[in-house]
C-alpha cells in the first residue's frame, strides 16, 4: 500500500522548478528523509541527468518502495537506511535535498543534519532545504503559528526553525546561502552551496 502525502502532491511542481536549476550541474543527489517517496518518483524522471538516491529510517522503506515500484525510473535508487542520529557509511554527493524534515526532528538532530551535510556534500555541491521557517523569531503567517503549535503538541522538541539559526549552522558547515526562494503555502526553499 502506498502512503500518501497531500503536501507532497501540492508542492512538487514549485519545488521541481527550482531543483532543475539548483541541481543542473549535479550528477548525484541524496534525498534525506524521503518519507513516502512521492517527491522522489516525481523528481527523478525530470532530472534524468543525475542519480536520485532516496533515504530514510528503515520504518519508512516499505511504503516508499511501494511508490518506487509503481513509478520506476532508471536514475531512481532504492532507499538507504539513514538515521540522522546515527553514523553514516556512504559516499559523497554533489547534491543534497530534504523537504519538511527540520521541523519534525529535535534541535539536536537539526545540528546533526548539518554535520552530516558538511561531511557528505562535496565541495561546490548544492544543498536544498524545503519547508517553513520563522524570520527574526516571528511566524510568517497565522497558519504557520497553528502548525507549530500542532507540532509541539505531538512532540515538544518539534517546531518551525528560525531562518537565522539555520543559516548559522549552514555557515559552520561550510555552506553559503545562494537564494532564499519564496514558495506557496508560506514555505521556503533555501539553496546553499558548499564552499569548503
Amino acid at each position: 500500500m502506498q502512503p500518501y502525502s497531500k503536501a507532497c502532491e501540492n508542492n512538487k511542481d514549485p519545488i521541481l522548478s527550482i531543483l532543475k536549476s539548483a541541481f543542473s550541474n549535479a550528477t548525484s543527489v541524496l534525498e534525506i528523509g524521503s518519507g513516502s517517496g512521492q517527491h522522489a518518483v516525481y523528481f527523478a524522471p525530470a532530472l534524468a541527468h543525475l542519480s536520485w538516491q532516496t533515504s530514510d529510517v528503515l520504518a519508512n522503506h516499505q511504503g516508499m518502495m511501494a511508490w518506487l515500484d509503481a513509478f520506476p525510473s532508471p536514475n531512481l535508487l532504492p532507499p538507504l537506511a539513514l538515521d540522522i542520529a546515527e553514523p553514516w557509511q556512504i559516499a559523497q554527493y554533489d547534491g543534497i535535498f530534504t523537504a519538511n524534515t527540520l521541523h519534525i526532528v529535535s534541535p539536536q538532530l537539526v545540528e546533526a543534519f548539518f554535520e552530516k551535510v558538511n561531511r557528505f556534500l562535496a565541495q561546490n555541491g548544492t544543498l536544498c532545504i524545503y519547508g517553513p521557517f520563522n524570520y527574526h523569531g516571528e511566524f510568517t503567517s497565522p497558519s504557520n503559528a497553528e502548525f507549530d503549535q500542532w507540532l509541539k503538541v505531538k512532540d515538544h522538541t518539534r517546531g518551525i526553525r528560525d531562518f537565522e539559526w539555520i543559516c548559522q549552522l549552514a555557515v559552520k558547515a561550510g555552506l553559503e546561502l545562494i537564494t532564499d526562494h519564496e514558495m506557496p503555502a508560506n514555505n521556503r526553499l533555501l539553496e546553499f552551496v558548499k564552499r569548503y
